[in-house]
């Protein structure tokens, strides 16, 4: 007679499988501004247990200033500098749920980077999602524009392809914040998890 697991057995046994096949690598958002990127890694870190860094906050702290002063003071590729610096510091250090900023992962030595030490997961979503969220925010120093709809639009053809190459895809709209959540662990567990079945043991290799 077969026992029934229940929902919460069933989501923790997953949770815990996930963790374990994970070993020491951090797990990586990656996306545009407004994608949800530290609202979704808090809720996926505390589903599974670990720590949530986010690097603009790190850098903010690094520098003793606000990612808009910086940009201000010293410009964005002095701000891009620091970011890939911080990135790479906080890659280290066991496994954790990693939020990153916009444009982080278009620097080529930080997707690198990302791709040996790390899983990585992009939240894709659409331009009209972006714009809803952010528009009631002053503290995203590229959309101080004109025309904010239209450098979003840019930013999305610039940055997509590079996006594009991260491990995992899972689409960020308006639905419980939960359900995303839900769906970053079950990708996670089918990528990690069916990796270690494909690998081949002592017997069966030749």
């Amino acid at each position: 007679m077969s026992e029934t697991v229940s929902p919460a057995a069933a989501s923790a046994s997953l949770e815990a499988e996930t963790v374990a096949a994970l070993g020491q690598r951090p797990v990586v958002l990656v996306g545009m501004m407004g994608a949800g990127k530290s609202t979704i890694g808090r809720r996926l870190a505390m589903r599974l247990g670990l720590p949530f860094l986010d690097a603009d906050t790190e850098i903010e702290t690094a520098a003793a200033m606000t990612i808009p002063e910086i940009f201000e003071v010293h410009g964005e590729p002095h701000f891009r500098d620091g970011e890939a610096r911080v990135i790479a510091r906080l890659l280290d250090g066991g496994p954790k749920i990693l939020a990153t900023g916009g444009g982080a992962f278009m620097r080529a030595d930080t997707r690198d980077r990302i791709r040996s030490k790390a899983i990585s997961i992009w939240l894709k979503a659409d331009a009209d999602v972006i714009m809803r969220r952010v528009k009631r925010r002053a503290d995203r120093p590229l959309l101080r524009t004109a025309d904010p709809a239209a450098t979003i639009d840019r930013l999305i053809g610039e940055r997509h392809p590079a996006y594009q190459t991260a491990d995992l895809t899972i689409a960020s709209r308006d639905v419980p914040h939960e359900k995303i959540v839900d769906e970053c662990i079950a990708a996670l567990h089918e990528y990690l998890c069916r990796a270690t079945a494909a690998a081949p043991t002592m017997s069966e290799s030749p």
